[in-house]
């Protein structure tokens, strides 16, 4: 089974839920072509979402047009990539959420009392419209989620000096906007530029770079009953 980072601990060791962050993967080519250096990864991405207990068939992507927009996944729902959207929510089991991020902030958000899962692409426009603010009133109305309840945590992303923009801090200050205790915010205050030979960062290799991966989800059968 795959151990997750630990700023995703709190999430991965809630029973049934499972979370992971795929960094950069060595030897394989990237360029300025998303697509084809997405479809190079594949195979690497594919063996880790098998070892979290997950087949590639179950993962959901967002489009990620750096919008606030949302998708909510329901029982039947097979939309590999969903259009138009940036941010993921299911109450499913047996589904996997997943947002490819270069630079961008992925936001986790599980509640593990209604088992609701939420997974963001939020970097500077995706923060400007508050993402994360937005996908927690989405779990509250729609699932009776209470901020109270929520777990979120932050995967590696650029920030200053690196970059002008602190949306790290804004999603933090979102989240706790929303209701959610700041012990239970995780952020891994780790940039993507400080090391290359883990992350890819946009920015800095001018585009012609890979994505990293983010996963989150829940799984009735290695869950509990």
């Amino acid at each position: 089974m795959t151990q997750a980072p630990l700023y995703l601990q709190p999430i991965h060791a809630q029973p049934g839920f499972y979370a992971d962050f795929i960094g950069r993967i060595p030897g394989v080519s990237v360029d300025t072509d998303r697509e084809a250096t997405v479809n190079r990864l594949q195979p690497a991405h594919e063996a880790r979402v098998r070892e979290l207990g997950f087949d590639w068939s179950q993962l959901h992507r967002a489009e990620q047009i750096h919008s606030a927009e949302i998708a909510v996944i329901g029982q039947g729902d097979a939309a590999p990539t969903w259009p138009q959207v940036d941010g993921l929510i299911t109450d499913q089991s047996d589904v996997l959420l997943g947002i490819y991020v270069a630079d961008c902030g992925a936001v986790y958000i599980s509640d593990p009392v209604k088992r609701v899962v939420a997974l963001l692409h939020s970097g500077k426009k995706g923060s400007e419209e508050n993402i994360t603010g937005k996908a927690i009133l989405i779990m509250k109305e729609r699932f009776g989620c209470r901020p109270a309840d929520l777990q979120v945590a932050l995967a590696p992303c650029i920030r200053p000096p690196a970059y002008e923009v602190d949306f790290a801090a804004e999603i933090q200050n979102q989240a706790l906007a929303a209701g959610v205790p700041v012990e239970q915010f995780t952020d891994c205050h780790i940039c993507t530029t400080s090391d290359l030979e883990q992350y890819y960062s946009y920015r800095v290799e001018k585009g012609s770079t890979g994505r990293m991966l983010a996963l989150l989800g829940m799984n009735q059968e290695n869950g509990e009953a």
